[in-house]
């Protein structure tokens, strides 16, 4: 599937030399200049492809698909970039492994980064991929949870290692104690919890454990579970959603020339990824697929439909930290408070915590290139879902 497009220097030297073939000349003499031009100035553009090293915050799955297509695509190779994607896991924490030099940029959740920050950990936010956030409470009808204010008297589920900061701001919002008012219960990262009655609302992710749910039999009735047998509590629609899904950066590293221009041309490679993946949905569930995502086919095109309503229409161009959303994530995240009365962190963070400067020298890059940076026009498909997600 790779379609590997034609270096910056070298597309225009070939936008010469179709002039030159039109002032006259024979074509096919002209198609083998063309050619041998191409191939020097692509020796002379790249001799040597930079090794880069990408840590994921999970597992192979369409969440990460535009970093998975703009490896399969050759966006980073004509970015003279040799990436290595580094699978995520429950036990791994990718800022952490970012602050180590065990990898050169890391996918994380604001929050969960800025508490690393904290700590100590010298971490920059590049670039704000998901615009929005895709974290859900799901409950059945009958449990009447339509709100975070119902989460009063309930069990609910949570994953823990910071994925459960959102929760802490709602209950907070609510003006709910999670140590008093409701019973937090550690869920699996699936949603058997909720199947089996353990749980009243779990934790899911609009692209992922939801549609686990919808691709379950319901034994009352022999079919699938449908949306209309759920009740869906949006922490963004609650106001209280968190940026998610950002490029970090080594902080200490960025004052480095060749790491910074390395950190522009990956930025740039990977949000050419993100607008092929809007644009080709069944590719990029394709790629992902092929890459060996758990689960299958139906599951990893909903969950690409899914992740794409988190990024795209983007006004500010993709992966463009907004300030007002930065604030409000940051407010949040100060003012949320855990099991014992702390919250994520215990103080604003420093205006060295994200820079639009690596983003915005990207977004020029792509729109000379004439890449779609906002999708604007987009819209999502229509994804029927199949038991098991194959």
């Amino acid at each position: 599937m790779r379609k590997s497009g034609i270096r910056f220097a070298v597309a225009g030297l070939a936008a010469l030399s179709l002039v030159a073939a039109a002032c006259g000349g024979s074509d096919d003499t002209a198609t083998e200049d063309t050619a041998a031009t191409e191939d020097t100035a692509a020796a002379a553009e790249c001799t040597e492809l930079v090794p880069v090293k990408l840590q994921l915050q999970w597992f192979i799955q369409a969440q990460f698909a535009g970093y998975f297509a703009a490896q399969d695509q050759g966006f980073y190779e004509d970015q003279c970039l040799d990436v290595q994607i580094v699978e995520g896991g429950v036990d791994i924490v990718p800022q952490t492994e970012l602050a180590a030099g065990n990898v050169d940029f890391a996918i994380s959740w604001v929050s969960k980064a800025l508490a690393s920050r904290e700590a100590g950990a010298n971490i920059v936010n590049i670039a704000q991929v998901f615009q929005r956030s895709g974290t859900l409470q799901v409950s059945f009808k009958d449990s009447g949870i339509t709100s975070s204010a119902d989460f009063a008297g309930k069990k609910i589920g949570n994953w823990g290692f910071g994925n459960e900061f959102e929760i802490f701001a709602a209950l907070t919002k609510a003006g709910l104690d999670p140590a008093k008012d409701v019973t937090l219960v550690q869920q699996q990262f699936d949603m058997s919890g909720l199947l089996s009655g353990d749980i009243d609302a779990a934790e899911a992710m609009t692209y992922n454990e939801y549609a686990q749910v919808l691709e379950t039999v319901n034994p009352d009735t022999g079919a699938l579970y449908t949306a209309d047998e759920l009740n869906v509590v949006s922490y963004e629609d609650e106001g209280v959603g968190m940026l998610q899904d950002a490029i970090w950066a080594d902080g200490a590293r960025l004052g480095d020339a060749a790491y910074r221009e390395t950190a522009v041309k990956f930025v740039a490679a990977s949000l050419q990824g993100w607008a092929f993946c809007r644009d080709n949905v069944e590719a990029c569930r394709d790629i992902v697929v092929s890459k060996g995502s758990k689960l299958g086919n139906s599951h990893q095109l909903w969950q690409m439909n899914e992740v794409n309503k988190l990024i795209w229409p983007a006004a500010g161009g993709v992966g463009f930290i907004d300030a007002a959303a930065w604030d409000r994530t940051a407010t949040l995240s100060l003012e949320a408070k855990n099991l014992e009365g702390k919250t994520v962190i215990s103080a604003a963070p420093d205006a060295g915590a994200y820079t639009n400067d690596i983003v915005t020298e990207a977004l020029a890059m792509l729109e000379g290139m004439g890449v779609d940076t906002t999708g604007s026009g987009y819209a999502p498909i229509e994804v029927v879902l199949a038991e098991g997600g194959n």
